[in-house]
């Protein structure tokens, strides 16, 4: 790969005697959209806080932006973005304030803060609820308002762990043509995890399948679902061969919480 965005070499954590990362190595391009999937406890959310600076690996190393993720923690945070599965806004404030406590946090100038809030809640779709309490959002919008948020400083990757969790269909649909967007207009890498095979089969330039901790698959969807040489085969059906187990989760705020959490705990 001639300019990766992110690497990864060795990558290992362990909690005790369990490895829930196994000497991951790969490598994600600029601009490119990288999709891990897996069944749950198979290391996906440990491998995006390691990528993101909240965990510290046990061993081995990954490089973001040109940055040691352990040595410049830092440096890493301000060239990512991350839209975590538990629900990252506030509540009880609106939309606009909560993009405004975000610029202050990234140090955007204060004659720039309110032209780049608006521009965020415009790109998103929001304008028009920017000024209403987040309580009163469906759970689509607060995604949005989320990937707005992550957003802010313009980062060179973009992390998102289960981005579409607890949606129904159409928010879903209109999550996964925010993320596209992303990509395209800024040029960020887009790093994210899923259960959802149509979400990684649409979206995705490559996908990499994690089971038990370890990298079993790497390819394109198209490539994954051609390597089982059945005419037909899904993404499900390359999921299935390489990782043995599939799990699927199915929005106003309390709901779209309560499922996040749900999710979490079952990572």
């Amino acid at each position: 790969m001639a300019d990766p965005v992110l690497e990864t070499f060795d990558l290992t954590r362990r909690f005790g005697d369990l490895i829930a990362v196994d000497r991951l190595t790969l490598q994600v391009g600029s601009a490119e959209l990288f999709g891990l999937l897996g069944p749950n406890g198979a290391g996906k959310t440990t491998t995006i806080k390691m990528l993101t600076t909240l965990l510290p690996p046990s061993s081995g190393r990954a490089v973001v932006a040109g940055h040691d993720v352990a040595r410049e923690p830092t440096a890493t945070r301000r060239a990512i973005g991350y839209v975590p599965q538990l629900i990252s806004v506030d509540a009880q404030v609106t939309g606009y304030e909560n993009l405004w406590v975000f610029a202050r946090l990234y140090r955007i100038p204060r004659e720039e803060r309110d032209a780049r809030i608006r521009d965020s809640l415009k790109f998103m779709g929001l304008s028009n609820v920017a000024d209403e309490l987040v309580r009163n959002y469906s759970g689509g919008m607060i995604r949005r308002l989320e990937i707005a948020q992550a957003m802010m400083h313009r980062p060179r990757v973009l992390f998102m762990d289960e981005p579409t969790v607890g949606l129904d269909p159409i928010a879903r649909d209109a999550v996964w043509e925010q993320i596209e967007l992303v990509r395209k207009t800024y040029g960020t890498s887009v790093v994210l995890t899923t259960h959802y095979m149509e979400e990684a089969d649409r979206l995705c330039d490559r996908v990499g399948i994690l089971h038990r901790g370890r990298l079993r698959a790497l390819d394109s969807p198209a490539a994954l679902k051609a390597s089982l040489g059945t005419p037909g085969a899904t993404l499900e059906d390359a999921f299935l061969h390489y990782a043995g187990e599939e799990v699927e989760l199915s929005g106003s705020y309390r709901e779209t919480g309560r499922t996040r959490r749900a999710a979490v705990r079952l990572e």
